[in-house]
C-alpha cells in the first residue's frame, strides 16, 4: 500500500491517522508543497486533479480523502471504524459531511490568515469573520461531545477521524477561542492515541510565511 501526499496536509493527516490506527503497513511518498511532483505525467495518471492524498492499494487507485477513509474502514477494519449499524454509519457520515461543508472553509481561512500569509498580506476583517464562523462551528461540536467520549458511538468512527484531524490546528493557531470544555477534553483523549500523535500532530512551521 502506498500513500502519496505530504505530512503537513490536513487531508493527508486524516488518512495517515486511520492507517496508523489500523496498524496497516504503508509507504508514504511525500508530494505537494515544497516537495513538488504534482504536475508530472506520472502523478496525473494517478489523480487527474493533481491533488493529494492518493492511495494505491494493489491495482486500486483512490483519491479524495474521505473516499479513501471509507474504503479503508470498510475493507480493512471489518466495518468497525465505519460503524456497526446503518445508524452509526449514517451518523459518522453526517459529521464527515458537516466538517467539509461547515468547518473546513473557515479553518482554512484562519490558517492562511494566521500562518500561511505574511503579516503585511493578512486581512484582519477576513480573519475575524473566519474566526467567528469557526468558533461557532466548534461550539456546536462542544455541545455534541458533552457526556460523550466520541462523536457517534462508544468508540472511534470516521466522524472522529475527520473532525479530530482538525483539532491540532484549531488549538495551536494564534486566535481567541471560547471555553470549550467538552471539546478540549475530547482533544486531550485523542492525544493519548499514538496513531493520532503520529498522523495528525505534525508541526506546520515549515508552512509558516517567511517575514521580510
Amino acid at each position: 500500500m502506498k500513500l502519496y501526499g505530504r505530512k503537513t496536509s490536513i487531508n493527508v493527516q486524516k488518512v495517515r491517522w486511520l492507517l496508523e490506527e489500523l496498524g496497516m503497513a504503508h509507504e508514504l511518498q511525500e508530494l505537494g508543497g515544497a516537495f513538488g511532483g504534482l504536475d508530472t505525467a506520472e502523478f496525473a495518471a494517478l489523480n487527474p486533479n493533481k491533488l493529494v492524498p492518493v492511495l494505491v492499494d494493489g491495482d486500486l487507485v483512490l483519491w479524495e480523502s474521505n473516499a479513501i477513509l471509507r474504503y479503508l474502514a470498510r475493507h480493512h477494519s471489518k466495518g468497525a471504524v465505519e460503524g456497526r449499524s446503518a445508524a452509526e454509519i449514517a451518523q459518522a457520515d453526517m459529521w464527515m459531511e458537516w466538517f467539509q461543508s461547515t468547518a473546513f472553509a473557515p479553518l482554512t481561512a484562519v490558517f492562511y490568515q494566521t500562518v500561511r500569509l505574511p503579516r503585511a498580506d493578512r486581512d484582519p476583517g477576513t480573519c475575524a469573520a473566519a474566526v467567528q464562523r469557526l468558533n461557532s462551528a466548534y461550539q456546536l461540536l462542544d455541545q455534541q461531545l458533552e457526556g460523550r467520549d466520541f462523536l457517534v458511538a462508544e468508540r472511534l468512527t470516521l466522524g472522529d477521524i475527520v473532525v479530530g484531524s482538525s483539532l491540532y490546528r484549531y488549538f495551536t493557531m494564534a486566535f481567541d477561542r471560547p471555553a470549550l470544555p467538552a471539546l478540549e477534553a475530547y482533544y486531550d483523549r485523542l492525544q493519548q492515541r499514538p496513531a493520532y500523535v503520529e498522523g495528525v500532530m505534525v508541526s506546520y512551521e515549515s508552512l509558516r510565511a517567511k517575514e521580510s
